[in-house]
């Protein structure tokens, strides 16, 4: 029964609008501070532009846009995604329903392929789009997906994550933190990094790892401005999952071993 309660689009929308109602209180009661050697000014130079976080980091980062930022934010088809999805349309985003997957085969089921040719549409359109850079189960290991849409799409990777000073760090698999009212909040923005159309597999391999670096850069540069370390860092399931990456890429491209790890 509970079940049944949870898949009602009623309740799923209702605890949405809570939600929304809640990120909107954090935002008003918190003093936000801006890092990054360009702040705003990596999207307003390359605009539209992709941006990009980890997983269970992701719900403050509505706060990165402003009024007039038109951006669709990429939400999985899930229960769980049907309350994101609707809490931000009340914050003022565009979404675009699907995900990334583990394996290539249940890319097609989740969606991820009508979501990719969805988030194309938007950059072409001048829209900024939004999504997480690691697949669902698989923490802080930047995936291909977003590596292909910057090389189909043209446009550049711009990393970016939102800390806040007071919290709440949950203990699940993407070391989730949702942050409390009355906070500071850091915004921190790190370097936009593009990937050629014509970009071979080793090239794409090395601009993955540069990313998932840039983004472990941005997030420790914002727990240290509060005098804290990432809680999500250097997790064993991590750094096993990235091994495992690292493995996977060399089995494709003897080369690719030469990207980093």
């Amino acid at each position: 029964m509970l079940k049944d309660i949870g898949r009602s689009r009623r309740v799923q929308h209702a605890l949405g609008a809570l939600f929304a109602g809640y990120v909107n209180l954090v935002k008003a009661t918190g003093r936000i501070d801006i890092l990054g050697e360009e702040g705003y000014a990596v999207l307003d130079d390359n605009q539209p532009t992709i941006l990009t976080f980890w997983h269970g980091q992701h719900f403050m980062q509505t706060f990165v846009r402003r009024p007039d930022d038109r951006c669709s934010v990429m939400i999985s088809r899930s229960g769980d995604g049907e309350i994101n999805a609707h809490a931000a349309r009340l914050l003022g985003m565009g979404v675009v329903r699907g995900s990334g997957a583990q394996r290539p085969d249940q890319v097609s089921k989740r969606g991820g392929i009508q979501a990719l040719r969805a988030l194309i549409s938007k950059l072409e359109d001048g829209e900024h789009v939004a999504l997480t850079a690691d697949v669902p189960k698989i923490s802080r290991v930047a995936g291909e997906g977003i590596i292909s849409l910057a090389q189909i799409s043209g446009r550049p990777i711009v990393p970016v994550g939102v800390v806040a000073s007071r919290r709440i760090d949950f203990s699940s698999w993407d070391a989730s933190s949702i942050g409390l009212p009355f906070s500071r909040l850091a915004i921190v923005f790190g370097r936009a990094i593009a990937i050629p159309r014509e970009a071979h597999a080793q090239e794409k391999e090395a601009l993955r790892v540069e990313l998932q670096s840039e983004l472990d850069r941005i997030y420790a540069l914002g727990y240290a401005h509060f005098g804290q370390e990432d809680p999500g860092a250097n997790r064993q399931s991590m750094i096993e999952a990235r091994a495992r990456q690292a493995a996977k890429a060399l089995a494709a491209d003897p080369q690719a071993g030469t990207a980093g790890a």
